[in-house]
């Protein structure tokens, strides 16, 4: 699309605070719009997780703000830039397609708009109350505001001519959306609701009340909807780093390398951009760079003690590697003891973390025992299974197996739980799934089993 003598760069300000799962899938869409003559200023509200790193894998100008206030955040994202259309983005909010951008400012050719803002869609897992909120207030159909002032800044466009006449009140808390329509509307201008602009944001702009009845109100909605609701966050466009830690050497025989395998399987996955083992030894770094791996760094003795749990060592390596600004979207950890999977496994994990938009997902397996104890009052006391049918059993538990394979978020590796709130387990079907292999005589004693796998 074209204004009447040119293309105008456009100004994208998106405010950010501690947006790292999100600023990667926003940015992608971003930088891959059919309208090119635009810069990007990111506003970040003192962000303490890798927002801002990721951000600066892209071509955008970092500016900061300490005491945030959302309208006084946007205008100094403006001051910092050029353009003579100006979009307001947040950076958890996600462009739909390609022509998003062009869609959003081409009502802005009209000199009677004040401001255009676009539509919001629900992601695949965003929650009933918050489907709700976007399916009720963004519709279908455009709509020329002439009386009605709602205008929201979570994807919106505007005129810098005008800004600079009607700047966003800099003291505003919230609504500082509303505020500003509000004025422009009195003042005589238009607002358009422009649906074909439109961006996927994972929450809603109530973000509450009624969760019962928002269900049944989303389920309707979503039924009425001419089109697919919500959408899957695409793992395609991040940066999915596997991390292999093991320590001394690989457990091997004349006929298979337990880490030679596991690498392999990173390395057919469709997804994964990157495969890292974490190992304590110069000649198992010499190997696995054979067989394909990166070696970032070695990792200090210490972290091989046997009182040292897998999560110092993730948290370890995490900080090592974002130390040399190599920063994941999303990490793998699989260790080589846990041989019997697949890189279409691996890639089902990745999608359903991303689908579902968990925090963590591990493999695990169902497990059910007829005869289990436990101790009460320094007596031994039988389970309430006893002998029931095993579809019968009522203490059904999911043993997670953490080392076969783990998704999740580097936000968690570096606070030190490595698993979020948010997580699910993925009940692997295979028996042989559940087999470790530590050593030597294990690995010959399974080799025939690997046979048929491999």
């Amino acid at each position: 699309m074209t204004f009447k003598d040119e293309n105008p760069l456009v100004s994208i300000i998106i405010r950010v605070k501690n947006e790292e799962k999100w600023i990667t899938h926003c940015l992608n869409s971003i930088f891959k719009q059919d309208y090119e003559n635009f810069e990007v200023i990111i506003v970040d509200n003192e962000s303490t997780d890798r927002t801002v790193s990721k951000a600066k894998k892209f071509d955008v100008k970092v500016t900061n703000i300490e005491k945030f206030l959302p309208g006084k955040a946007i205008n100094l994202g403006i001051e910092e830039s050029k353009g003579k259309i100006l979009v307001i983005l947040s950076g958890h909010c996600i462009p739909v397609d390609k022509s998003w951008l062009s869609n959003l400012i081409k009502n802005l050719e009209d000199p009677e708009v004040a401001g255009v803002y676009g539509r919001q869609q629900p992601l695949s897992f965003t929650s009933a109350l918050d489907k709700r909120d976007l399916l009720i207030t963004f519709g279908l159909d455009k709509k020329v505001q002439i009386k009605d002032s709602f205008f929201h800044n979570a994807n919106s466009a505007i005129r810098r001519e005008l800004w600079e006449k009607l700047p966003f009140d800099d003291e505003a808390t919230n609504i500082e959306d509303r505020i500003w329509g509000k004025e422009v509307i009195r003042q005589g201008y238009k607002i358009i609701y422009e649906p074909e602009a439109s961006v996927y944001h994972h929450h809603g702009i109530h973000h509450g009340q009624d969760e019962i009845r928002a269900k049944k109100i989303e389920k309707i909605l979503s039924s009425l909807d001419q089109e697919k609701i919500g959408k899957n966050l695409s793992p395609s466009d991040l940066n999915i780093t596997a991390m292999i830690p093991i320590k001394g050497k690989p457990v091997e025989n004349n006929d298979y390398s337990l880490l030679e395998l596991t690498i392999n399987q990173a390395l057919n996955s469709r997804y994964i951009k990157d495969v890292m083992v974490l190992t304590d030894n110069t000649e198992t770094a010499k190997q696995a760079e054979k067989y394909g791996a990166s070696i970032p760094f070695i990792r200090p003795k210490k972290l091989s003690e046997e009182y040292v749990g897998i999560p110092e060592v993730l948290k370890y390596s995490l900080d090592e590697v974002e130390n040399l600004n190599i920063l994941p979207d999303l990490v793998v950890v699989m260790e080589q003891t846990h041989p019997f999977r697949s890189a279409e496994m691996i890639d089902n994990m990745i999608d359903q973390c991303c689908e579902k938009g968990l925090d963590s997902i591990i493999a695990g397996y169902y497990e059910s025992r007829n005869l289990l104890f436990q101790k009460e009052e320094n007596e031994w006391v039988i389970n309430s299974n006893k002998f029931k049918p095993r579809k019968l059993r009522e203490n059904k538990m999911a043993i997670g197996i953490f080392g076969f394979c783990s998704v999740t978020h580097p936000s968690f590796i570096r606070e030190g739980s490595v698993i979020g709130d948010n997580f699910e387990i993925n009940i692997l079907e295979n028996p042989s799934s559940k087999i470790e292999i530590r050593n030597l005589e294990q690995l010959e004693h399974f080799s025939g089993l690997l046979d048929s796998f491999v």
